[in-house]
C-alpha cells in the first residue's frame, strides 16, 4: 500500500475543513413524555436480565474485594497473562497500558477490566467514561472484558441515560451492551465474532 502524500493530506484536510465551516439546519429535537418513558421498580433485576439475553453475565456482590475470587473461578482468567485494568480496586493489571504508545501492541492482550459509570436497565448497556482508558481500543481489542460498576448508579432506560451524559466532554464514552456478536442470512447468531468474546459485569455496592 502507498503511503499518502502531501497532496492527499492537503486535500483531505481540505475536505474536512470545508464540512466543519458547512452550516446545517436541522429540526428540533421532539420532546419526550417523561410520563410514557418505560421505568422499573427493580432495575437492577431488569439489567440483569437484559445483559443475559444480549449474552452478557453479571455477578451482584458486596465488596470489590469479590470480584477477583469471582474471575478466578472463570478457566481463561486463571491462565490469563496479560490483564490491563482502570479498576485497580478490584483487580490489579500486568500490563501496564498508559505506558504503551501504539495501540496495535495490545493486540494480545487477553482481559480488560474497565469501570463502568452507570447502566442502563432497559438494555443492559454500561456507559464506559473514555478517560478512564489510555486506550479505547482496550474495550474492544481483548479477547475478554470484565465491567465493575457500582450498584447505586442505574437508569431505567435510553432518556435518562442520554440526560446524563448530556455534558459530557471526554475523549470518547461508549455504551457498552453483551459481547461482539454478528448474525448471518442464515441467522445464525455467533458471539465474539469481532471484539471481546464474553463480557462479565460486576454490580458492586461498595464502590
Amino acid at each position: 500500500m502507498m503511503k499518502p502524500t502531501l497532496a492527499d493530506t492537503d486535500a483531505r484536510q481540505g475536505i474536512l475543513d470545508r464540512i466543519n465551516t458547512k452550516h446545517v439546519d436541522i429540526p428540533p429535537l421532539p420532546d419526550v413524555d417523561v410520563d410514557r418513558v418505560i421505568q422499573f421498580d427493580q432495575p437492577i433485576e431488569k439489567f440483569v436480565e437484559m445483559l443475559a439475553m444480549v449474552g452478557g453475565q453479571a455477578h451482584q456482590v458486596e465488596s470489590q474485594g469479590e470480584v477477583r475470587a469471582l474471575l478466578e473461578e472463570i478457566d481463561v482468567f486463571r491462565t490469563a497473562t496479560r490483564i490491563v485494568s482502570s479498576a485497580p480496586e478490584s483487580i490489579a493489571g500486568t500490563i501496564d497500558a498508559t505506558q504503551i504508545e501504539d495501540p496495535h501492541h495490545l493486540s494480545t492482550v487477553d482481559w480488560t477490566i474497565a469501570r463502568g459509570e452507570f447502566m442502563v436497565a432497559e438494555n443492559g448497556s454500561i456507559w464506559i467514561d473514555g478517560d478512564t482508558l489510555p486506550h479505547r481500543v482496550l474495550l474492544f481489542i481483548a479477547q475478554y472484558l470484565a465491567i465493575v460498576v457500582p450498584r447505586s448508579q442505574i437508569v431505567s432506560n435510553m432518556h435518562q441515560a442520554y440526560e446524563r451524559i448530556d455534558n459530557f466532554s471526554a475523549r470518547f464514552g461508549v455504551f457498552v451492551s453483551g459481547p461482539s456478536k454478528t448474525a448471518d442470512i442464515e441467522q445464525s447468531l455467533v458471539l465474539g465474532a469481532h471484539g471481546c468474546r464474553k463480557l462479565q459485569v460486576f454490580i458492586v455496592d461498595d464502590l
